[in-house]
């Protein structure tokens, strides 16, 4: 299994895009990714302009096509221009799971 996890930060009033921008891509992963096992999404109580996904794939090649995909795309194309810094991923085997 190959996981993704991303710290994303909105710019202050940007929230609401950013978050809607994120429930897209839930979205499409829900009705278009059978080999997506996993997309939470999440946004830190304290601070309501830090997000956070945890991605979960059945292998690579699905991680490869999720990343590939027109709603990525689109999520970024939205995002870019209203991130504050840059968004810190980490791609990892997955070692344990409940």
């Amino acid at each position: 299994m190959k996981t993704i996890s991303a710290i994303l930060r909105a710019r202050p009033g940007a929230e609401d895009t950013l978050r809607a921008a994120l429930l897209d891509v839930a979205a499409h992963v829900a009705e278009n990714e059978p080999d997506t096992v996993g997309f939470f999404v999440s946004q830190d109580a304290g601070d309501p302009t830090r997000f956070t996904t945890y991605e979960r794939f059945a292998d690579a090649a699905a991680m490869d096509r999720h990343n590939g995909s027109a709603a990525v795309a689109r999520f970024f194309a939205i995002a870019q221009p209203i991130l504050d810094g840059e968004v810190v991923l980490v791609t990892a085997d997955e070692i344990s799971a409940r």
